[in-house]
């Protein structure tokens, strides 16, 4: 793998409260036909998801989101996350994804940290929190004067807009939870998250692994 960005039009953003809950999910968004799954850093059992996913489900590319430090990198490698994503970037957490030997999405939503990162020659990112950042106006606003960069976009995206940022020549895939609604997952009905993740494969022309 050499881009997050050309995995699927859509990365599911999960937040994994139980572990046990991560193999089963992870299956139904493969199964939907989203196989780039971002496990946040945001519970403890979270390093325990990806790893997880990553022994279990094979034919799911796992990462790991909410990165803030260099510790978060080293665990998320080692649990066998195959790529990271930060909300935002220092040139200490940068360095520390840089080396991580996985590809990476470092957060921007300015444009003075796009041109920051492209001096430093990373030309793929995320842009967050997508829509409180200026959504598709401010990235249509980008596209001009930096042509090179790409982006994620991820925050306050859903089905009746992802289509929209997916239109834009700067705009690899989205991230979104839209396809992971709370009451599905705590009725662990992955029937459902399946049926939705495969209305969120098709809003790009992605390709999928």
């Amino acid at each position: 793998m050499t881009s997050v960005l050309d995995l699927a039009p859509v990365v599911p953003v999960v937040v994994v409260d139980d572990p046990s809950d991560a193999v089963p999910l992870a299956r139904a968004l493969v199964a939907g036909g989203l196989p780039a799954i971002e496990v946040t850093l945001r519970t403890p059992g979270a390093l325990e998801a990806i790893r997880a996913v990553a022994e279990g489900v094979p034919e799911a590319v796992v990462g790991a989101g909410t990165v803030l430090t260099p510790e978060q990198v080293t665990g998320a490698v080692a649990a066998g996350a195959r790529f990271l994503v930060s909300p935002g970037w220092t040139d200490v957490l940068l360095e520390a994804m840089r080396g991580s030997g996985v590809p990476y999405l470092p957060g921007v939503s300015t444009t003075s940290e796009v041109v920051a990162l492209l001096e430093r020659g990373v030309r793929e990112m995320k842009f967050f929190p997508a829509e409180a950042a200026g959504g598709t106006a401010y990235l249509k606003s980008l596209a001009g004067p930096l042509p090179q960069a790409r982006f994620c976009p991820t925050g306050g995206i859903g089905p009746a807009t992802a289509s929209e940022y997916l239109s834009l020549p700067n705009v690899g895939c989205v991230g979104g939870s839209w396809m992971l609604p709370a009451d599905a997952v705590a009725a662990r009905d992955w029937g459902r998250v399946e049926e939705l993740a495969r209305e969120a494969a098709t809003l790009g022309s992605g390709s999928q692994v």
